[in-house]
C-alpha cells in the first residue's frame, strides 16, 4: 500500500490487551484523514485509542507511524490525547472534592491557566488560540476554580500550543454550553480545514459527528469494525431502543414505596436563597440570588459555562463554607443554626462533573455505591447484607450489574457515570441534585437514565434539581426553570 498515513496498524495484538478484543486491530489512517470512533459506553474505545498510542506493546502484528512534516517521530511529541476524565494537570495530585469550592485567587500553591499554558514560544500563534477558545478572562484564574466547560476548553487550548501532528479527544462537546458547543465545532472545522492537525474523536452519542470527520470507526463489545465514510456510517445508522425494557425500568421505579424521609419534611421548603452572593477575592460569582425550592418541585438550572450552576449546587449540598455567610435555609433550616453537614447530605443524593473527578477510589463497584449510603468518597465500614441488596437492586435499574466486582478505575468513563448515578440513587433521597448527569452516556443509556430519573421524579414528595446544557436532555417533569447569567 503506497498511500501516505500518520497511524498504520496491521493485524495488532496487544500483549495487556489480548483478553479484551475479539480480533486483531487493523487502522490505516491516511494523512488529512479526520475520524470518529464511535461506539456505546464500555465498548472499547479507549483501550483502542491506547493501543494506537503504543500503550499496549504489540506482541502479534505491526503499528507504524509517519508524523512527518514533524522532525520527531516519536509519538508523545506528536499527539496530544485529552480524556473523557477532565483533570487539572498537576493540581490533581493534591485535589479533593471540595477544593473548588474552598480555594481562592491568592492560592499561591494552585497554579494558574497562564502558568499551565506555558512560556511563549510563538507569540502569535499563541494570542490566536487563547482568542479562539476566548479564555483571555481565565488566563490569571487557579485551575481548581475552572468549572468543567471552561477547563475542557483550557485542555483544548493547552493541547493545540504544543502544535501536535494527531489530536485526539475523548467526547468533546459534553459539559459545553451552547454557544461553546458551537464555538468548538467551528474551531475543530478551522483545524481540520488548514491541514497540519489531525482529529480523531471518540464518540458516545452515534448521531453526534461533525462535518469535518471524513471516517468513522465503529467499535462495539471489545470488537473493532471496518472503517466506513461519515456519509456511509449515518446512511445505515439505526439506533434501536428496547421500549419494553425501557417501561419495565420505569416500573420498577415507580413501585419503590415512599421514603419516610420525603414524610419528614412535609410540607417544608427545600432550599431557600435571599439574596445569596458569592465571590472569590475580587471575582464575583453569584449575585442576589433568591430562590426557593419547595417539596415536589422539579428545577432545570442552566447557564452559559462559568455561570456558577456548581457554586450554587456547592451551596445546597453543604461543601461550600461561603454558604455560613449567606442567608440560605436547607429543608426548612437556617444555614449555620446548629446543624452538621451529614444532617444536611442525608437528605441528597448527587452526581457532578467535580465528583466524578475526584472519585478515584481503586474500589469495588459495589463499594462505590454503598459509599452514598454514608455520604463518603470511598467506603470506610462494613455494609451490611440489607444494604448490599439495595446497591444491587440500583446496579440492576441501570444495567450495570456486571460491573459489581470490577475496580472502579477500570471501567469505562460512561460506566463509572452509571455507577456514580447508581450511588446517587441509592438512598432513595428527598432532594436529588444532578449535575450533567448524562454526561458521557450512549444513547441507548440515556434514555434508560432519563426514564428512570423521569419515574423518580413522579414519586410522592420527591424534588429534584437538573443541570444540562442540552435541552433534549430534560426530563418531562421538569416544572421550573433558573437560568444563570456570567457575572
Amino acid at each position: 500500500m503506497n498511500e501516505e498515513y500518520i497511524i498504520n496498524l496491521e493485524n495488532g495484538v496487544a500483549r495487556d490487551a489480548i483478553a479484551h478484543f475479539e480480533t486483531p486491530l487493523s487502522l490505516f489512517l491516511r494523512k488529512g484523514e479526520h475520524l470518529a470512533v464511535v461506539g456505546p459506553n464500555g465498548a472499547g474505545k479507549s483501550l483502542f485509542v491506547d493501543v494506537l498510542l503504543g500503550r499496549y506493546p504489540l506482541c502479534k502484528g505491526s503499528i507504524k507511524y509517519d508524523f512527518s512534516p514533524s522532525h520527531s517521530q516519536r509519538v508523545y511529541e506528536n499527539v496530544k490525547y485529552i480524556t473523557f476524565r477532565d483533570t487539572y494537570g498537576s493540581a490533581d495530585a493534591n485535589y479533593c472534592y471540595q477544593l473548588r469550592w474552598n480555594t481562592h485567587d491568592q492560592d499561591d500553591a494552585i497554579p494558574t491557566v497562564r502558568e499551565l499554558l506555558g512560556d511563549v514560544h510563538d507569540a502569535e500563534s499563541y494570542e490566536n488560540i487563547v482568542q479562539m477558545f476566548a479564555i483571555e478572562h481565565l488566563l490569571d484564574k487557579r485551575i481548581v476554580l475552572l468549572s468543567s466547560g471552561e477547563l475542557r476548553k483550557f485542555q483544548l487550548a493547552q493541547a493545540l500550543l504544543s502544535s501536535p501532528r494527531l489530536l485526539i479527544i475523548d467526547n468533546p462537546f459534553i459539559g459545553l454550553d451552547a454557544s461553546t458547543r458551537d464555538l468548538l465545532c467551528s474551531v475543530l472545522s478551522r483545524i481540520a480545514s488548514k491541514g497540519g492537525v489531525q482529529i480523531i474523536l471518540l464518540l458516545s452519542m452515534l448521531d453526534d459527528i461533525p462535518q469535518f470527520v471524513t471516517s468513522v470507526l465503529p467499535v462495539e463489545s471489545m470488537s473493532v469494525g471496518c472503517k466506513v465514510s461519515r456519509a456511509e456510517y449515518l446512511s445505515r445508522l439505526d439506533i434501536v431502543h428496547d421500549i419494553a425494557k425501557i417501561k419495565k425500568v420505569q416500573q420498577r421505579v415507580l413501585a419503590l414505596p415512599v421514603n419516610a424521609a420525603c414524610e419528614s419534611i412535609k410540607g417544608k421548603e427545600v432550599v431557600r436563597f435571599n439574596k445569596v452572593s458569592v465571590k472569590y477575592d475580587e471575582r464575583v460569582i453569584l449575585k442576589d440570588v433568591d430562590w426557593v425550592v419547595e417539596q415536589g418541585d422539579v428545577w432545570a438550572l442552566s447557564g452559559e459555562n462559568g455561570a456558577g450552576k456548581s457554586t450554587l449546587l456547592s451551596l445546597v449540598c453543604a461543601d461550600n463554607l461561603q454558604s455560613y455567610a449567606c442567608d440560605i435555609a436547607l429543608f426548612g433550616r437556617k444555614r449555620g443554626s446548629g446543624e452538621s453537614i451529614w444532617e444536611i447530605k442525608k437528605n441528597i443524593g448527587y452526581v457532578s462533573p467535580e465528583m466524578h473527578r475526584s472519585y478515584l477510589r481503586n474500589l469495588p463497584v459495589i463499594d462505590i455505591v454503598a459509599s452514598g449510603l454514608h455520604d463518603s468518597i470511598g467506603l470506610y465500614v462494613k455494609t451490611p447484607d440489607s444494604e448490599l441488596a439495595v446497591c444491587d437492586w440500583w446496579l440492576e435499574t441501570f444495567g450495570i450489574y456486571s460491573l459489581r466486582n470490577k475496580s472502579f478505575l477500570k471501567i469505562s468513563s460512561g460506566e463509572q457515570r452509571l455507577v456514580l448515578l447508581a450511588r446517587a440513587f441509592v438512598k432513595d433521597p428527598s432532594l436529588l441534585i444532578l449535575d450533567e448527569p448524562l454526561h458521557g452516556l450512549d444513547t441507548y443509556n440515556r434514555r434508560i437514565v432519563r426514564a428512570v430519573i423521569e419515574a423518580f421524579t413522579q414519586r410522592a414528595g420527591k424534588t429534584m434539581i437538573f443541570v444540562s446544557h442540552y435541552e433534549s436532555e430534560l426530563p418531562c417533569t421538569v416544572s421550573k426553570r433558573l437560568f444563570l447569567k456570567r457575572n
